[in-house]
């Protein structure tokens, strides 16, 4: 099993014991998000950290969405609870990338790929070499708005 994921199972446990509602009901969500994700397909399998970090991500945005969504449509109530969500699944997240790394590992992509002669064609030639150093710590469309900045 997975390192992160026992730490969430330890985690939830020690959350119960303490009734913090608000922790133990996010990490229960948080590793039934796991659960399905290792019986999705057709065979079940048991999920590496890095595709534990990937479920973590995934829940991790789909709370700012939510959150976004809710402050959009007057439910500030609603909004704190998704936001309290998020900032707990950010504690099992790596730290995030300043604008200034990203665009540090974008130049390098670049000057790697010899991508700056081909302009917006070599798109996904960089964003193939980036995405895997970022993944965890950056949000895609980030990433992609500076590729496109710098190779534009």
């Amino acid at each position: 099993m997975s390192a992160l994921k026992d730490r969430l199972r330890a985690d939830l446990t020690t959350a119960m014991k303490a009734r913090d509602e608000l922790r133990s009901s996010t990490l229960r969500m948080v590793l039934t998000a796991i659960t399905n994700a290792e019986v999705a397909g057709k065979e079940a399998r048991e999920l590496s950290d890095d595709d534990v970090l990937g479920v973590l991500t995934s829940e991790a945005k789909r709370r700012r969405e939510a959150a976004t969504a809710f402050t959009e449509g007057g439910r500030a109530e609603m909004a704190a609870k998704e936001a309290a969500e998020g900032e707990v699944i950010a504690e099992y997240l790596p730290t995030p990338l300043t604008e200034v790394e990203i665009s540090e590992l974008v130049t390098a992509a670049i000057a790697q790929t010899g991508a700056a002669d081909e302009g917006m064609r070599a798109m996904g030639k960089v964003m193939g070499v980036v995405t895997p150093q970022v993944r965890g710590r950056a949000d895609g469309g980030v990433v992609a708005a500076e590729v496109r900045k710098q190779l534009g």
